[in-house]
């Protein structure tokens, strides 16, 4: 989606619009939840999740939550440095590097995190449910434990080569 002037460096995507009906006197009342991905493309990425009456307000608070709580990603050549595997709840999410011209296969809520990241090549598949946003959580798992081999030596005192 297109971005505005307080992140402008940054692209943002809708996961997930949900919404939720209150039964009051007079009939119902909407509320809604939206699911947004925010990364610069080069390795910053973070998920949010904003509650309000109307759509765009609970896009925004979303989109401000979501660039509060970015995150680094370890991207090499276009790709992540090993497979990795993440879960949250139910949710389970494998992440494959691959080489390039491979493209991202993935689903669409993967797919968000990763383009947001900046990954270009890689293979994903995810297991136990369909539900956007526990595959959002479960695939910011999987990032947070990607390392790279320089900090793996950096980590263990060891050269790796």
């Amino acid at each position: 989606m297109a971005t505005d002037e307080a992140h402008n460096e940054f692209v943002d995507n809708v996961v997930k619009i949900r919404r939720c009906a209150a039964v009051v006197k007079g009939g119902r009342r909407f509320s809604f939840a939206a699911m947004v991905v925010v990364g610069n493309g080069h390795g910053r990425v973070g998920w949010g999740y904003g509650k309000a009456n109307e759509v765009p307000p609970s896009v925004e608070k979303a989109q401000k939550q979501a660039t509060r709580e970015m995150v680094d990603v370890p991207v090499e050549d276009g790709t992540i440095p090993h497979k990795v595997n993440g879960r949250y709840g139910a949710g389970r999410v494998v992440l494959i590097p691959a080489g390039p011209g491979t493209g991202v296969i993935a689903g669409a809520a993967v797919r968000a995190v990763c383009e947001s990241a900046g990954i270009t090549n890689i293979l994903t598949k995810s297991f136990g449910t369909n539900n956007p946003i526990t595959l959002v959580k479960a695939t910011f798992d999987a990032l947070s434990q990607l390392r790279t081999a320089q900090d793996i030596e950096r980590l263990r005192g060891v050269s790796l080569s």
